[in-house]
């Protein structure tokens, strides 16, 4: 089968988000409210485990703050906590210091002069993805990308694989037509449950995951002067970039 669509995941694979833009949001809405919750680096990398904002804010009270009395409308804390965090991140994207990562778009734009299909499947919420992509990439960046699959669509979080499936059935592909990009240990095990050939961009939160059974792990997809690096996978002689052809020659010996 042909190479039809890419599948990107977002915090971490098109941009490195999670550090100095989703940590720093949460950090002001937990502020805004009154609350003396504040994930610093470390904390939050442990934080990471967990998929979706407003679970990783109940695994943190769980986890980290016994202490904590939750009130009675501790799930509508949440979400008014999460709708803040969205608000400062998308302030924080508007003054543009969250860049794509590199050979983000490069590939993108590859792929649609080639015809290639763009897609997203992603936990955040998506305000956050059209923010990103707007502030980043382009004004009409998010038309560019023919499925968004974000937030709650899905019940089911990552490493569950109902955000692919959600993609893929609105592509009307079947995952043999299709690589996923991810950056994670739970996005790799998502795509995988799905059936989906895998490139893994590591980041300095997922670095030491486990990434058994991805087409080929890189630490970026490569700019013309700034070649990626083979971390796990097929050694890729010559090239320096990942490109479409490069994809398809992966995907045929996936």
């Amino acid at each position: 089968m042909s190479l039809e669509a890419l599948i990107f995941d977002v915090d971490g694979t098109l941009a490195d988000t999670e550090r100095d833009g989703h940590r720093v949001a949460f950090n002001q809405a937990f502020a805004g409210a009154g609350l003396d919750w504040r994930w610093d680096v470390p904390l939050y990398g442990e934080l990471l485990a967990v998929t979706g904002g407003k679970e990783r804010m109940r695994h943190y009270i769980d986890r980290y703050r016994p202490d904590y009395a939750k009130p009675a409308d501790f799930d509508a804390l949440v979400a008014r906590l999460h709708a803040a965090k969205t608000r400062h991140y998308t302030g924080l994207l508007g003054q543009g210091g969250i860049p794509l990562r590199p050979g983000v778009r490069r590939l993108i734009e590859e792929a649609r002069q080639d015809g290639v299909r763009l897609a997203i499947a992603t936990t955040t919420t998506p305000d956050n993805v059209i923010a990103l992509l707007r502030h980043a990439m382009a004004p009409e960046a998010a038309s560019w990308f023919e499925v968004i699959g974000a937030g709650d669509v899905v019940a089911a979080k990552k490493p569950a694989p109902d955000i692919y499936h959600y993609v893929l059935d609105r592509l009307h592909l079947a995952p043999a037509q299709c690589m996923a990009f991810e950056d994670s240990e739970n996005g790799l095990r998502a795509a995988q449950a799905a059936g989906l050939a895998t490139v893994i961009t590591v980041n300095d939160y997922t670095r030491d995951h486990d990434f058994s059974g991805a087409t080929i792990v890189l630490d970026q997809l490569g700019e013309p002067g700034r070649p990626f690096q083979v971390l796990s996978g097929r050694a890729v002689n010559g090239v320096s970039c990942l490109d479409l052809g490069l994809l398809r020659q992966l995907r045929m010996n996936a």
